[in-house]
């Protein structure tokens, strides 16, 4: 993975927001998403998310807000319940530190915490926005989305089959008891069919 282009993005991204310097917190947030630890909730992840929030820009109120929550949403990961309180808390520490206004960290933080169910309200642009760009991997095609099945799994190493089993297919039923897995017109229009193709397959095998 280009951290270097990953580091670009951070500062360029920052350049536009502060005038404090903001390496060592990009720094700090690459090797974060770096840790060895993790198998899909990885930098690539975040480069995807990225990616996605780029084609889906139009659609949020305050892209600033959603590109620095991307950043911070699975900034703290351990496979645990709390890890996007975690990561909220994180963001919510660091960007004062660099002289961000208090509503943009307050919206980074809400946007964080909204990746917990990705269920964000009707009319919350930027929640839409946010929640596409982390769940459109759900469209992939077969062979990326059983890798992706396979890498979470592992970082839930620490659970019994059974357990991740139940939670996998409960967060799968939330997903399609949804009226729409995306709520952006254009997350929509691209992912929303094989999406729900590939978590109907998938719940199959979780419960057959």
């Amino acid at each position: 993975m280009d951290t270097n282009a990953l580091t670009a993005r951070w500062d360029g991204l920052l350049a536009r927001l502060t005038m404090r310097d903001p390496t060592a917190t990009g720094r700090d947030l690459i090797a974060r998403w770096a840790e060895p630890h993790r198998r899909y909730h990885d930098l690539a992840h975040l480069t995807a998310v990225l990616d996605n929030l780029h084609d889906l820009a139009g659609h949020a109120q305050d892209l600033d807000a959603v590109r620095l929550a991307a950043w911070y949403h699975d900034a703290v990961y351990a496979g645990a319940p709390d890890d996007e309180e975690n990561s909220a808390r994180l963001a919510e520490a660091e960007l004062p530190a660099l002289a961000l206004p208090g509503a943009l960290v307050a919206e980074t933080a809400r946007l964080v915490r909204l990746t917990a169910t990705h269920d964000p309200a009707f009319g919350d642009h930027n929640g839409e926005t946010l929640c596409d760009a982390d769940l459109a991997i759900l469209a992939a095609g077969p062979a990326n989305y059983a890798r992706y099945v396979e890498a979470v799994r592992a970082e839930y190493a620490h659970v019994t089959d059974e357990t991740f089993h139940a939670g996998r297919a409960e967060i799968l039923r939330r997903l399609l008891a949804a009226p729409a897995l995306f709520r952006t017109p254009a997350g929509r229009e691209r992912w929303e069919a094989d999406a729900r193709a590939n978590v109907r397959a998938e719940l199959a095998t979780l419960t057959s």
